[in-house]
C-alpha cells in the first residue's frame, strides 16, 4: 500500500476539498425533491461547486438581468435613442422618457409600475424602468423594455455575440403569463450564467459608467430575500437576479437566484443556484439555495 499512500501525498490538498464541497452541494441538494443545477466561478481558482452546471434550467425573471445588459449596449452604440449626441453623458441618457404603453400590461401580474399606473400611457426614465426590472422584477417594465428593444431574439443575439451561447429567450413575461409551460424553452446553463456575471468583473462587454450602473441596480435587488443572501455572513455584498415560477400540482418549475458575491478580500465569487421541477416547499427551496451559496461562499474565502 506503499504506493497508494505516495500517490495520496503528491495530489493537491484542494482536489480533495473540492470533490468535498461538490458531495456537500449534492447532499444539501437533496432536500428540493428535483433537479438542482449549481455553478461557480471565481477566477485564478479551481474551486468547483459544479452540480448539473449544463443543465438547461428555465431562467423566468432571471432573463431580466440580460434583458438590462442589452439595453445598456444598445445605449452605448448608440441603438436605442438614435438622437444620442456623441459623448452624452450615461446619467442623461437614464434620464430619457419611455412611454408604457397599455399593451405592455400584463393581467394579473407583478408589477409596481402597472400598480401606479393603471392606465398605462404615461412617459418613464429609462433608468426607472431598468431599476424596476431588476430591484423588484417588475413586469410591466419588462415588457416596455424588451419592446424598445426589439424583443427575445434581439437579447438572445446580443448575449451569444459575448460568446455565451448556452442560453436561449424566446418568450416575454406576458408570453408565459398566457403560458408557462413556455419556461422550459427560455433557459441557461448554470455555466453559463456565471461566466456571464465575471464579465461585469473581469470583461465587461459595456461601458464603464453602464457596467457600474448595472452592477449598483444588481446590488439594491431586494427579491429572493431568503435565497443566496440569506447564506451569507451579514453585510456581504450580493449582487443578483432572482427567478420565479407559479407552483401546480405540487411542482415547482423554478426557484432561482444567480449572484456575484464579494468576498471579504474583495475577490468576486459568482454562483448560479437554479432549482427546477422541485416538489419541496417554498422555504425548503429556498433554504437549499441558501445552504449552498454558504457551503460555496465559505470555500471560496480559504481558496486562493
Amino acid at each position: 500500500m506503499r504506493w497508494l499512500a505516495l500517490f495520496l501525498a503528491i495530489i493537491p490538498s484542494t482536489a480533495f476539498t473540492q470533490t468535498s464541497l461538490q458531495a456537500k452541494i449534492a447532499a444539501i441538494a437533496q432536500d428540493a425533491h428535483g433537479t438542482v443545477s449549481v455553478a461557480c466561478l471565481l477566477p485564478g481558482t479551481k474551486l468547483n461547486c459544479d452540480l448539473n452546471p449544463h443543465n438547461h434550467s428555465p431562467m423566468q425573471s432571471m432573463f431580466k438581468y440580460p434583458l438590462a445588459l442589452t439595453v445598456l449596449h444598445l445605449v452605448d452604440t448608440g441603438k436605442l435613442f438614435p438622437d444620442r449626441r456623441p459623448g452624452e453623458p450615461l446619467n442623461v441618457t437614464l434620464d430619457r422618457m419611455v412611454r408604457f404603453l397599455p399593451e405592455d400590461r400584463i393581467p394579473h401580474t407583478h408589477s409596481p409600475l402597472q400598480e401606479r399606473y393603471p392606465n398605462a400611457n404615461v412617459d418613464v426614465t429609462l433608468r426607472e424602468l431598468i431599476q424596476l426590472v431588476i430591484e423588484q422584477s417588475d413586469n410591466g417594465a419588462e415588457e416596455t423594455l424588451l419592446r424598445i428593444v426589439g424583443g427575445p431574439a434581439i437579447v438572445q443575439s446580443y448575449i451569444h455575440s459575448l460568446g455565451i451561447t448556452a442560453f436561449q429567450l424566446r418568450d416575454s413575461e406576458a408570453a408565459l403569463n398566457r403560458d408557462e409551460s413556455l419556461q422550459y424553452r427560455d433557459w441557461i446553463e448554470p455555466a453559463a450564467a456565471v461566466e456571464l456575471l465575471q464579465r461585469l468583473v473581469h470583461d465587461p462587454p459595456i461601458s464603464p459608467a453602464a457596467n457600474a450602473f448595472l452592477v449598483e441596480t444588481l446590488t439594491a435587488t431586494v427579491t429572493g430575500p431568503n435565497r443566496i443572501r440569506a447564506g451569507l455572513p451579514a453585510g456581504t455584498p450580493l449582487a443578483h437576479k432572482t427567478g420565479s415560477s407559479g407552483t401546480h400540482g405540487g411542482i415547482t418549475a423554478a426557484t432561482n437566484d444567480v449572484g456575484l458575491i464579494t468576498l471579504p478580500d474583495g475577490r468576486k465569487l459568482a454562483i448560479a443556484v437554479l432549482v427546477t421541477d422541485s416538489r419541496a416547499d417554498e422555504a425548503t427551496r429556498e433554504g437549499v439555495i441558501a445552504r449552498i451559496a454558504r457551503a460555496a461562499y465559505d470555500e471560496a474565502v480559504t481558496t486562493k
